[in-house]
């Protein structure tokens, strides 16, 4: 197993090896620059980049030194978060060995070949003029990782990447046509060609980057000083930076609408926002957001707020702020979650002395919603919940995408090793997703940061997406094995919560199930598949973008767009060749849905605003439990 700071098990084959692997060609380059007689400025300039390169690695080192002490004999010094690619390692355990063995062998040869060039360059051997350097649409392959002119201005680059991208195509091809492999294992080795594939890009290595060789000159190394920081900074923080870590602060430019929390639970805080029209919708709305992450996806900046702009809709919003586990949620399973919902929709039933409530499930809290109404159902308690929306999510995981990679015995086997306290690490789980869009995620951020040395920017997305909260690992096992793994929510009685068998079949309560066109965590084709298995009226809706964008995606942004038709169509590829696009968001589209379901209206009085006289409250919005890390 690798050392603490190591990105990978298995030592050199992750980040560390990368940085070595540059390093030596910085100290070539060095070596190089000083045989060229350049004046003395310039020397000392490189001299100190040099140093200051030496020196932040040997704090790095002293500080993993001293953790790793503090940690020995511990069950956490098994495997450190720090090591945030072990997934995509583990992926790679996936394939062949005869194929990883052949991929290794043609890497090498190409690498050969690649060095005999630009040696050959080096010592003049062209000769002439060089040529004019082709334009990207004449090439044989296009990428936009290679999109700089900087990748066709020299034939040694130009080699390179078109080289690579036609060995890449090769590996995924060479997949395809194997044979003697069943469905989930293919999936697997594609997922895992992939992964290999997005590592080796020439554009992830510094001496092969010819973008940022030129800056490197520019700046006379000062960009792999900055990007050693930042590297030095994630290592320690285990997880990969994406955006600029002090643009953010809860309560105040995310997560800042209004509210009180009003209600709260060892499991979750319940938020109600303060009303910002003198009538409100009877009916109110409570909004279970997925306790894989936080809550405030759905209440970013203002203008991309759903809650606030829901609130500025008339509706009465309550939102469930779910906590990060710790070693007290050890014992926490899919129960306690079904039973938080219900006592959720009780509290907000009684608080406003309401019959029922409409309901929003997101992502996996919209599996457990899809649950919830199940056991109401058989408890003869549905007319608790007057409507059920869902977001991007999933009761039928036959069709449900890359994730199904991350599920064999083995990995099932290694996740509850990473939870020797009872909980899994949010970091480890970030990894995951990160590695299902490894070139966008991980290795886009390794050339920014690493190697140009560039300033992290300011996303509010990408700042939710790194603030990443802990499992309780005898749920999240449970779940992986019995939805993802054995698909039992779809089989009637199959499983049951809180005693209550669940069948899905039951489920008559008006439902608006939204999806991602390009969605690659719940895929549109899997979300689609609830129609399948509920009863009652079902309005399907999909919307253009993938798993975030395609549900925050406000009126005023004027992007994207969606697809409405007939969602009695009996698969998704028929409701497509039906359906009627229109531009831009559908949050209006689902809210005349909703109106249908009930448009009655009252004033705000009493505890329609949270606060107010005789009404205690527990703490401000955004609440403690979204603080907790």
């Amino acid at each position: 197993m690798a050392q603490d700071g190591d990105l990978m098990a298995g030592g050199g084959e992750g980040l560390k090896g990368l940085l070595d692997t540059q390093g030596e060609a910085v100290r070539e380059w060095m070596e190089a620059i000083a045989g060229k007689g350049f004046d003395p400025a310039e020397m000392a300039e490189w001299s100190a980049t040099a140093a200051q390169l030496q020196q932040l690695w040997l704090d790095f080192a002293t500080h993993q030194a001293k953790a790793a002490a503090e940690k020995a004999g511990t069950a956490a010094n098994l495997l450190d978060p720090a090591q945030w690619l072990v997934v995509s390692q583990a992926m790679l355990g996936q394939m062949p060995k005869g194929m990883f063995e052949a991929a290794g062998k043609l890497a090498q040869d190409q690498m050969q070949l690649w060095s005999g060039v630009m040696q050959s360059f080096a010592a003049g051997a062209t000769g002439g003029k060089a040529a004019e350097a082709p334009e990207p649409a004449a090439l044989p392959k296009s990428d936009r990782r290679f999109a700089d002119p900087a990748w066709r201005e020299h034939p040694a680059f130009l080699l390179l990447h078109q080289t690579y991208l036609m060995l890449a195509d090769y590996f995924r091809q060479a997949v395809k046509g194997m044979d003697g492999l069943d469905r989930p294992k293919r999936q697997q080795l594609e997922f895992a060609v992939m992964a290999l594939t997005e590592a080796m890009s020439p554009d992830n290595f510094l001496a092969l980057n010819p973008v940022v060789l030129k800056r490197t000159m520019e700046t006379r190394g000062a960009n792999l000083v900055r990007g050693m920081q930042h590297l030095v900074n994630d290592l320690k923080r285990g997880q990969l930076t994406h955006t600029d870590p002090d643009a953010f602060r809860l309560g105040e430019n995310l997560a800042a609408s209004p509210g009180k929390v009003v209600h709260e639970t060892p499991l979750y805080q319940l938020i109600q926002y303060s009303p910002s029209t003198e009538e409100v919708l009877e009916v109110p709305l409570v909004i279970f957001p997925p306790w894989i992450n936080r809550f405030y996806i759905l209440d970013l900046t203002p203008k991309k707020s759903f809650i606030k702009w829901a609130v500025d809709q008339g509706l009465t919003v309550f939102v469930v702020s779910w906590k990060s586990a710790d070693e007290t949620m050890a014992e926490v399973v899919w129960d306690d979650y079904i039973r938080a919902q219900i006592e959720a929709i009780d509290h907000v039933r009684a608080r406003l002395e309401v019959p029922h409530v409409h309901t929003i499930g997101y992502c996996v809290a919209g599996t457990t919603l899809a649950a919830t109404l199940a056991v109401l159902h058989r408890r003869g308690e549905q007319d608790k919940v007057k409507s059920a929306t869902f977001f991007t999510a999933q009761v039928d995981f036959e069709k449900s995408g890359d994730l199904r990679n991350f599920i064999d015995e083995g990995q099932l086997e290694m996740i509850g090793q990473l939870s020797p306290q009872g909980y899994l690490d949010g970091r480890y789980l970030a990894a995951t997703f990160n590695a299902l869009r490894g070139r966008d995620l991980i290795w886009n951020y390794v050339v920014n940061n690493y190697l140009l040395g560039e300033d992290y920017p300011a996303f509010d997305l990408l700042h939710w997406n790194g603030d990443v909260t802990n499992l309780p690992s005898k749920w999240h096992n449970a779940y992986l094995r019995d939805l993802y793994r054995d698909n039992k929510l779809v089989v009637p009685d199959a499983l049951e919560a809180d005693g209550t068998p669940i069948d899905l079949t039951r489920v008559a309560t008006p439902s608006f199930v939204q999806a991602g066109r390009e969605d690659h965590i719940a895929p549109a084709e899997s979300v689609w598949r609830i129609t399948r298995h509920f009863t009652g009226p079902v309005e399907f809706l999909l919307a253009g973008s993938g798993h975030i964008a395609g549900v925050v995606n406000p009126p005023a942004a004027g992007k994207y767009q969606y697809w409405i038709g007939d969602s009695t169509a009996p698969t998704l590829k028929d409701f497509v060749a039906g359906a009627t696009e229109h531009p831009g968001s559908w949050w209006p589209h689902w809210l005349e849905w909703l109106l249908k379901q009930s448009d009655t209206q009252v004033p705000v009085t009493g505890r329609r605003a949270p606060g107010g006289k005789g009404d205690p409250v527990i703490e401000d919005a955004p609440g403690r439990y979204v603080k907790t890390r």
